[in-house]
């Protein structure tokens, strides 16, 4: 291995370090309370090492959310892909969320950032522009049309509605097992199964959903504003 091999993965090492400590960092204290210095301190390096790899605690958190969704849109690779492309459109639809729901089991931390806290500055102020968001929405409403065009749902539903409320449902049961906000005996994963059947029922229903598009400013990303009754 040359120097500027071993220079590189070096400086990757000590990155991955930092990411790490900022990550349980933020489990135990939150954001408010992490800094540059109580991360340098957990990796054992000065303050001003950190800054050569990060201008900011803020670019640290944004760097772990973009890391958290190339881990919730890499789930094992080809293998899996394969097998998924194998399913009718439907029950590819219900991979996908369902999958959304384990990533919260498997990656409590990741998904904290991602989905339900809102202390880090510029991850608050730039979700959409997360390329994986922006490409986790595109295909899942990719996959909604698939479902409508093999007629799994009716031909007036609109993918980016129906795409939002299967989400608004998984997360949330998501949020309530990770704040602990269950009973001792109510099983989140049954509980999670259960609101993905029910919203795929009303959807192939032709449940009318009474939301619409609105143009967001920042990026063109459709977003979701209540209609009046």
């Amino acid at each position: 291995m040359g120097i500027k091999e071993r220079q590189e993965r070096d400086r990757e090492a000590v990155r991955r370090a930092i990411l790490d400590a900022a990550r349980d960092l933020f489990v135990t204290e939150g954001y408010q309370n992490v800094s540059i210095r109580k991360i340098a301190e957990r990796i054992e390096y000065s303050p001003a090492a950190i800054y050569g790899y990060f201008p900011s605690k803020d670019d640290i958190f944004f760097a772990l959310a973009e890391e958290g969704f190339r881990l919730l849109g890499d789930p094992g690779a080809e293998p899996n892909r394969r097998d998924l492309e194998r399913l009718p459109p439907l029950e590819r639809v219900r991979a996908g969320f369902w999958r959304l729901y384990e990533f919260s089991r498997e990656q409590p931390q990741y998904f904290a950032l991602m989905f339900v806290d809102r202390s880090v500055p510029r991850i608050s102020r730039e979700y959409e522009r997360f390329a994986f968001a922006r490409e986790m929405k595109r295909h899942i409403a990719e996959e909604i049309s698939a479902c409508i065009e093999a007629g799994e749902l009716p031909a007036s539903l609109d993918p980016t509605l129906a795409m939002h409320a299967l989400m608004v449902g998984i997360l949330g049961v998501a949020v309530l097992r990770l704040s602990e906000r269950l009973g001792p005996d109510e099983d989140a994963d049954l509980l999670a199964a259960d609101v993905l059947n029910v919203a795929i029922a009303g959807l192939r229903s032709g449940v009318v959903l009474k939301a619409r598009h609105v143009d967001c400013a920042m990026d063109q990303q459709p977003v979701i504003k209540a209609q009046a009754s």
